[in-house]
């Protein structure tokens, strides 16, 4: 009957680790998402201008660059690389276009990788339809 108690002890311990681990990754990843997306609107928002100044679009993205390359580094541990790819090719690409003036595909960029981002979130949530 003791053995059976240890090993209830040692099962609740280890769910709460594991519940307490996605609560903090969870918390980790809504921040950097809304973060990466905050400047990414401010990015959309120059570049969205009439009279487009490519050194404040340049300035913007190297913003979104920093706080990327700040956020990648902790997500890198717990989020499919992959994932995490498919937003550096949008940055890659959206840098590219800011870089040729072409700032029309550069918001076509730009909304493709906040999307990939709020899917990010949406797949690192703890949702019962994801433990299963």
């Amino acid at each position: 009957m003791k053995g059976m108690y240890k090993e209830l002890i040692i099962s609740f311990v280890v769910i709460a680790i594991v519940v307490i681990g996605n609560v903090i990754t969870q918390n980790n990843t809504i921040e950097a998402v809304k973060q990466i997306s905050s400047e990414l609107t401010l990015l959309r928002e120059e570049i969205e201008k009439d009279n487009t100044e490519q050194e404040k679009s340049k300035r913007q993205m190297k913003k979104v660059e920093e706080v990327w390359e700040e956020k990648y580094s902790l997500m890198a541990f717990y989020i499919e690389h992959n994932e995490l790819e498919k937003v550096q090719t949008e940055l890659t690409k959206l840098k590219a276009d800011i870089d040729m003036e072409e700032y029309a595909q550069g918001v076509e960029n730009l909304e493709s990788c906040i999307f990939i981002l709020e899917h990010i979130k949406d797949k690192s949530a703890l949702k019962i339809v994801n433990i299963f």
